[in-house]
């Protein structure tokens, strides 16, 4: 998979690409990542990407031109584009699971009061991660990446993504480690039994306790 991302920002990704996961998943060749100034591609003087809006309001608006040029220079037949935006449909697991499926995805973050309206109809998809605003559109880039990379195959191992939280619609089971006893806070005695039969009925039956308690909208 390629992953292309469009910013103003660029420094913000340094250790998003170098660390854990992602970095072992780069080296690997399981998935190539660009990251792409959004200034090197604009048309005017002093690298200028925003300017006021026509009919007045507050706040700097990102032009449409620089965003055209470099989606226009990267975009295949095999691109997604996807818009970061309030508009979108709010993110999830089953979203990241599709988009594991396309060869290239090209990633447009926003930045300052807004992005001109033009910008929209470069894109394939819109997508928001929740109802609350931050000051720019890399952290959102960067948490989707992250949740799609993971789930391509040889990233990480397939028996950590069979029960994870939100498959099948349900949190993920209690996990516990040494020691047995930590200040009077016990580890179930049916994961020290050997019983792997038990043992997946308890995760199971846990994976339903803890979605009804924490998260009954999920049920």
């Amino acid at each position: 998979m390629k992953i292309d991302i469009l910013t103003l920002f660029p420094n913000m990704f340094d250790g998003f690409k170098t660390e854990s996961i992602i970095k072992r998943a780069i080296e690997k060749n399981k998935v190539e990542i660009n990251i792409i100034d959004i200034r090197k591609y604009t048309p005017y003087k002093n690298n200028q990407v925003d300017d006021y809006q026509f009919g007045g309001g507050g706040g700097m608006i990102l032009m449409c031109e620089p965003v055209f040029n470099a989606v226009e220079s990267i975009r295949t037949k095999d691109s997604h584009v996807i818009l970061l935006t309030p508009r979108g449909k709010t993110y999830n697991e089953k979203k990241a699971y599709e988009l594991k499926n396309y060869k290239h995805l090209i990633i447009i973050c926003g930045h300052y009061e807004g992005f001109d309206e033009r910008i929209y109809t470069l894109a394939d998809e819109l997508i928001s991660i929740g109802d609350f605003i931050l000051t720019g559109g890399e952290l959102p880039a960067m948490m989707i990446s992250d949740s799609v990379i993971r789930l391509i195959d040889g990233v990480i191992t397939s028996t950590s993504l069979e029960y994870e939280s939100f498959n099948d619609n349900l949190l993920d089971y209690p996990v516990y480690t040494k020691p047995r006893d930590f200040r009077g806070m016990v580890v179930p005695e049916v994961l020290l039994s050997g019983n792997h039969k038990l043992i997946n009925e308890f995760r199971d039956s846990e994976r339903k306790r803890i979605t009804k308690e924490y998260r009954d909208d999920l049920l």
